[in-house]
């Protein structure tokens, strides 16, 4: 039987404790203290504030930016929780305000890079504000958000791979069947019915920033300009009309020809009786799905809960539930 501890071995031994646990409280306030510090340099360099309530991504000490995502409910998520080593490989797209790398870490898990340097501020803000979108939201048909990590020459968002490219690719590849078009309008609006459950406009919704997986998911992507919106009476109708203009564009495989590719330029068009005209050779439940988003009053634009009522894509949704 061992002899109890003399009390000055006691002493000395709560001495040592309390000792390293004030070391290492005194230790995680420096971090703290370093991170608040290098969040501020970040928004002088930004020169603007974070959107409001939400957290600005701040570089820790493996060089890894971590946000306090609440969705890591795949396990090949965890591959991304501690980066250290990462590979980016060749270029996927370049869009308006980042350009889309393939990367894979060490552990073999491939994911999408999404870039924008440090000295690009205007495309910065685009970023920073589809990372407060993204990391909040949580659905089979949006991109799924993983992690962000600043380089200290770029900012990178990674972001679920999908290998088969854009809707636009798609369609240039191999024309869309009719079928094909309405359980892709299916996803779509169940993406956007659990995005404006949120209160959140989608805001810049077409082919080129809807990506598809290889067993066919929909995924929609892109969120730099999207918006979280008390009063949706524009944002909405504007993401049904672009859902519109979308699904006539996956039909016929061009854009709609109405001299305007731009949302809102779009938007007004319609509004103003010199929109787009639906072809009349499409089968007459498509058609008039189409015309239902392109209605030029916004107020008449059923919702996208709504349109998931349609006999268009209703086909679609039984194939899918049996």
């Amino acid at each position: 039987m061992s002899s109890p501890m003399p009390s000055s071995s006691k002493q000395a031994a709560c001495s040592s404790s309390r000792s390293f646990s004030h070391y290492a409280e005194a230790f995680a306030h420096q971090v703290i203290r370093l991170t608040e510090n290098t969040a501020r340099t970040i928004l002088r360099m930004l020169g603007r504030r974070p959107i409001q309530n939400e957290e600005i991504a701040v570089p820790f000490p493996h060089g890894a930016a971590v946000f306090s995502s609440p969705k890591y409910r795949d396990s090949q998520v965890q591959f991304l929780e501690e980066i250290t080593n990462w590979e980016r490989g060749n270029l996927i797209a370049k869009g308006s305000f980042a350009s889309v790398y393939r990367g894979s870490n060490d552990d073999g898990f491939f994911f999408a890079a999404k870039g924008v340097s440090l000295s690009e501020h205007k495309q910065l803000r685009h970023l920073e504000n589809e990372i407060a979108i993204l990391k909040r939201l949580d659905h089979e048909n949006i991109i799924q958000y993983y992690r962000t990590l600043n380089d200290g020459e770029m900012v990178y968002i990674f972001l679920e791979l999908a290998s088969q490219g854009t809707l636009e690719q798609a369609y240039k590849n191999c024309r869309f069947t009719e079928s094909q078009v309405s359980d892709y309008t299916r996803q779509i609006l169940q993406g956007l019915t659990y995005l404006h459950s949120y209160k959140v406009v989608h805001g810049d919704l077409n082919c080129a920033n809807i990506l598809v997986t290889e067993s066919g998911r929909i995924k929609l992507a892109d969120f730099g300009l999207s918006k979280r919106m008390e009063d949706h009476s524009y944002g909405f109708p504007s993401d049904i009309c672009s859902l519109g203009c979308t699904v006539l564009e996956m039909s016929t495989g061009e854009y709609p020809q109405c001299n305007a590719k731009k949302v809102f330029s779009v938007e007004l068009a319609i509004r103003s009786g010199r929109g787009i005209t639906v072809p009349r050779n499409l089968p007459r439940n498509l058609r008039d799905f189409i015309n239902q988003c392109l209605q030029p009053d916004p107020n008449q634009r059923p919702t996208a809960a709504e349109l998931l009522a349609h006999p268009f894509v209703k086909e679609s949704s039984f194939h899918a539930d049996s």
